[in-house]
């Protein structure tokens, strides 16, 4: 049996950049999936994806000609059924053995085994593998049907047929042609009207030579390189634009570099096939305006590289990725010049147009832009985001921090009536710092205006002032408790007003400032500003704030159970959760923590079960000598653990704690809590509740509990 290596290359028109990477991918993984559930590919096989603008692409590593024949065993029915008190094949035998293509003869070589229950017939055969070319149609056709297209072309196609017409295909692009390589040996396949052959196309002003022809599968990426002119590699003509952009930027010198954007990476090299970067540059005038507006065009409209120098500022020189390689390159080089100047000199159209007027003088108009149809106006809404930040501001800073809240929160959206946002709405908030700015207010203003839709994405920074940090609460909080109130809940994969990633904001602003401020306290500050808009619906957030909690703390590297035991108590200040971790993390690390742990839990299934029995602790009730020890070790132990509590010194706590151990074990060797003497059942449950209440002050530690 012949193992090659196999080649298959689907060329089509420009596929959607944004979606590449993750069409080659899936293209070259299914097709590598489906070789290997037919046993034509080992499982190890050695699966290389391509993608380029016109092409996707894999190869598949020791792909064999035909899979091996492989032993079936099929249960056929009990041995009751199949054959009568004489032994012979009853008439349902003889028909399922028909459905398998046997007939009675078959019956004599039926293998008996038991099954389970009883004794069954199994028709053992030997399936034949199958073959190469019907396995990579069955192949092709899946991977084909799996891709994540983004939205399907529907195009015409002529029939290859003796009567002429036309067929109808739907692709993500119109396909040209179909390769498929075993080796030299092409596989006769088809997909999407095309029959496999041998030859593609390379660049379509560079190639050596049309069509391309690779001679075998091994060859494919270096022959469209060399005769084709195309990296077929999406990740190596990634890099190889990395290097260039890096090198580019050494030529202009004065430690300039390329601004770093995976994003913009990824999209340009999906736009190009034999990457050349360029150096231009455009007016020092257009520098007037802000270097995010500058920044943005180029990146959004353009795909361009801006250079920045050595302190990040912004260069009037950038990049271009371009898909030629002309010997003489002005042509190129002033083209791309002037495209961008227009993109430029609108920005600075817009911004010297947004400074005729103030941010004040853009806050009645806020009233007139709706914001949800439930909740009313973005003027409503600066309201309710005005009142928040005060509540919270005062609470933190006093008067002082709840005036200057209320001043950034009142402006903090009038950057959204600027014809520079209606351009970009990327750039809301940075603008609107900007204006501020220019109309005379304090750096602390202008700071909170631009930092309060912070942090905007994982792992985006916080706002860098308190006066920035109320108003990004404000405005998270009003989103947040608005749309729970309105019953507005992320579902699925959707959530359309980024609760989750506000939820994650709120969260990181509580713990990484180290706020002192109460989740369920802090939500309810929020309600009263909606009036009758909303329902109150503080308890399902606070549930949704913990979820998104335990799910980044998870990510982080905490345990699913260290983080249910923490957060079953719900803590409501989350800067402490870290530091109940931590405590949590050195208990369970003790050798007292299993027994402890299985005490709690048992010591919460009892008081569960005898709810409102117990009483307070009367230790003259005391008959056993081991609940008057764990009563003594308690008094002992328990005002220290609670003191190490009350200081923040969580891990102290638990391992004071840890000494109960023994006076538990013994207390539950020797005690019967469910006396029949009443008054002593209900004595020796206020015991355990008093126990459990000293132990579960950190964490619930009966979630630690195998």
């Amino acid at each position: 049996m012949t193992n090659k290596n196999l080649l298959v290359e689907l060329f089509v028109e420009e596929l959607p950049p944004k979606a590449l990477r993750k069409l080659g991918d899936a293209f070259a993984g299914v097709l590598a999936e489906q070789l290997k559930a037919q046993g034509l590919a080992p499982a190890d096989a050695v699966v290389t994806a391509y993608a380029s603008p016109r092409r996707l692409a894999a190869h598949v590593a020791g792909v064999a000609a035909r899979a091996a024949d492989k032993a079936v065993s099929q249960k056929l029915m009990p041995v009751s059924v199949g054959l009568d008190a004489q032994g012979q094949p009853t008439p349902a035998l003889l028909k399922r053995l028909a459905g398998l293509g046997a007939d009675a003869s078959a019956v004599a070589g039926l293998r008996r085994a038991p099954d389970g229950k009883a004794e069954a017939l199994f028709f053992d055969s030997v399936q034949a593998g199958v073959e190469l070319a019907a396995g990579l149609q069955k192949a092709l056709d899946e991977a084909i049907a799996k891709l994540p297209i983004p939205k399907v072309m529907t195009y015409q196609l002529e029939t290859d047929c003796e009567l002429p017409g036309w067929s109808s295909v739907k692709f993500v692009r119109p396909a040209h042609g179909l390769v498929a390589l075993h080796g030299a040996d092409v596989v006769p396949v088809k997909a999407l009207g095309l029959s496999a052959g041998r030859d593609t196309h390379g660049h379509r002003f560079e190639a050596a030579t049309d069509p391309v022809r690779i001679a075998d599968a091994d060859a494919y990426a270096a022959t469209l390189a060399r005769d084709g002119a195309v990296i077929a590699s999406f990740d190596e003509r990634k890099a190889e634009i990395a290097r260039q952009l890096a090198a580019a930027a050494d030529r202009v010198g004065g430690g300039c570099r390329p601004i770093e954007d995976e994003a913009l990476l990824d999209e340009v090299t999906a736009l190009v096939e034999r990457p050349n970067v360029l150096v231009c540059q455009f007016e020092e005038e257009f520098l007037a305006v802000p270097q995010e507006c500058l920044i943005l065009t180029m990146k959004a409209n353009q795909k361009y590289f801006p250079l920045l120098d050595a302190q990040g500022r912004l260069t009037n020189k950038f990049l271009v990725v371009s898909n030629i390689a002309p010997q003489d390159a002005s042509a190129v080089v002033q083209g791309n010049e002037r495209v961008v100047r227009p993109r430029l000199a609108d920005a600075k159209f817009f911004f010297d147009q947004d400074r005729k007027k103030t941010l004040e003088s853009r806050v009645e108009g806020l009233s007139k832009v709706v914001y949800h149809n439930k909740l009313g106006s973005q003027g409503e809404r600066v309201e309710r985001v005005r009142a928040i930040a005060r509540a919270i501001g005062q609470q933190l800073g006093g008067d002082v921090l709840a005036h200057s809240a209320d001043t950034a929160a009142r402006l903090a959206k009038t950057d959204l009536l600027t014809d520079m946002v209606g351009e970009f709405p990327e750039l809301q908030g940075i603008m609107g710092g900007y204006y501020a700015r220019h109309d005379g207010l304090s750096e602390d203003i202008a700071f909170a205006i631009e930092d309060h839709y912070k942090p905007r994405f994982a792992g985006d920074e916080l706002p860098r002032s308190p006066t920035g940090l109320v108003v990004a609460l404000a405005d998270k909080l009003e989103t947040l408790v608005g749309m729970f109130g309105i019953g507005n809940l992320p579902t699925g994969d959707k959530d359309p007003f980024a609760l989750r990633r506000h939820a994650l904001g709120v969260i990181r602003m509580l713990v990484e400032k180290d706020l002192p401020l109460e989740l369920t306290a802090l939500l309810s500050v929020a309600v009263p500003a909606f009036g009758d808009k909303i329902s109150d619906a503080t308890p399902a957030l606070a549930e949704f704030i913990y979820d998104r909690l335990a799910g980044s703390l998870r990510e982080q590297g905490a345990s699913a159970q260290e983080v249910d035991a923490v957060l079953a108590l719900r803590p409501q200040r989350l800067a402490d959760v870290a530091q109940r971790l931590q405590a949590v993390r050195a208990f369970a690390a003790l050798p007292e923590a299993p027994a402890l742990a299985a005490a709690n839990k048992r010591i919460g299934n009892i008081l569960k079960k005898s709810e409102g029995e117990g009483a307070a602790v009367n230790t003259a009730l005391f008959v056993e000598a081991a609940e008057k020890d764990l009563h003594a070790a308690m008094q002992a132990i328990v005002p220290s653990a609670d003191a190490k509590f009350a200081a923040g010194d969580y891990t102290g706590s638990l391992q004071a704690l840890a000494a109960l151990r023994g006076p538990v074990d013994a207390f539950f060797d020797g005690v019967m809590v469910n006396a029949d003497d009443a008054a002593l059942k209900a004595n020796r449950l206020g015991l355990l509740q008093s126990l459990h209440e000293a132990m579960n002050r950190v964490a619930d530690l009966s979630r630690l509990a195998a």
